[in-house]
């Protein structure tokens, strides 16, 4: 058996990546732990720390305006921040827990904890947005004096805070669940803010009070559906959904081209946490490749084909030769961790 290993891709593999790209598959390993994979939340953290301190300024200064203009849209808005920085907080915790070291019993580690986060901060924000929408509807008729001034001025500082809160998350948004919970929830917030800062102007010049019942249900609207997005995204996690950019198809087409693979089967995608896909296939060598050439060209292209082509790091792959299910050969199962 050849004991070197292979490298590069073959001249039938389909979408071979240029040279440089193809370099990437020297070598193998043998580690089927997660050593040193830094989740995506943890990468951003400072991130998330500077929109939590400007959240909880902004919403302090909300909750006073609220108070003294008497204004339900701008309560509604500093209650949305309040869940905004508990979202973030907990993003910040989990992403701490998530970085202990994997044991015996926890092979994974704790690395799921930041998508059971995503989730209690999903079902919050679900919450109040219901609660809002009560709100709202159960101080229509009543006569209640809004105070457009102070109403305004919270509003602004809100609507600016966000904007800043947005610029600092956006590169973040789309590598960590985390992170796009926190992107999502400051977005609504701006939405939020504007809507109050739209009532506000309409009261100053109308002294139309009930219009501040209407942006306080246009906020529960705004809140309602990036609870469940988020949502959708931590259930199809948690049930272990193959991850978005990861065509299991197209991967089992890609490995099947590689020399010698004549079947791929009990193939497995799915995510342990933003960030951190995983992959697990049985791939059956015919007998001819096996002993020419030995398992180790294999698994090195099929390595290298799945970090280039389909982003999986994290990838566990049993080969065996075709007489094996004869129960005449032998199989080599390794993990492969690039």
């Amino acid at each position: 058996m050849n004991d070197e290993c292979g490298v590069g891709f073959s001249d039938a593999h389909p979408g071979r990546p240029s040279s440089g790209a193809s370099a990437a598959g020297h070598g193998h390993s043998h580690d089927h732990g997660l050593q040193g994979a830094a989740t995506a939340t943890g990468k951003h953290r400072r991130r998330l720390v500077l929109v939590l301190a400007i959240t909880l300024t902004v919403f302090a200064v909300q909750v006073v305006g609220a108070v003294v203009s008497n204004s339900l849209s701008l309560l509604a808005d500093a209650g949305h921040m309040l869940t905004d920085a508990t979202g973030v907080a907990i993003a910040l915790i989990a992403s701490l827990v998530a970085a202990l070291p994997a044991t015996s019993k926890r092979t994974f580690g704790y690395l799921r904890v930041e998508v059971l986060a995503a989730l209690v901060n999903g079902i919050v924000l679900g919450v109040i947005a219901v609660v809002i929408f009560v709100q709202a509807v159960q101080r229509f008729g009543d006569q209640v004096e809004v105070h457009s001034g102070p109403m305004l001025v919270a509003a602004v500082i809100g609507a600016l805070a966000n904007l800043v809160s947005l610029l600092v998350l956006r590169s973040g948004q789309k590598e960590s669940l985390n992170v796009r919970g926190a992107y999502l929830e400051v977005l609504g917030d701006l939405l939020g803010s504007l809507a109050v800062i739209i009532a506000g102007t309409i009261i100053l010049f109308t002294g139309w009070n009930w219009v501040d019942q209407v942006a306080s249900l246009l906020i529960a609207v705004l809140i309602l559906p990036r609870a469940i997005s988020l949502l959708r995204e931590v259930v199809d996690v948690l049930l272990e959904a193959s991850p978005r950019h990861l065509d299991v198809d197209a991967a089992r087409d890609h490995m099947l081209a590689v020399p010698g693979v004549v079947e791929v089967h009990d193939v497995h995608a799915w995510t342990i946490t933003s960030g951190v896909p995983a992959f697990s296939a049985h791939v059956t060598v015919s007998d001819e490749t096996w002993n020419r050439l030995g398992y180790h060209a294999v698994l090195d292209e099929l390595r290298a084909c799945l970090h280039e082509h389909f982003d999986t790091e994290h990838a566990t792959l049993q080969l065996e030769p075709e007489s094996h299910g004869a129960g005449t050969g032998r199989a080599a199962e390794t993990g492969v961790h690039g």
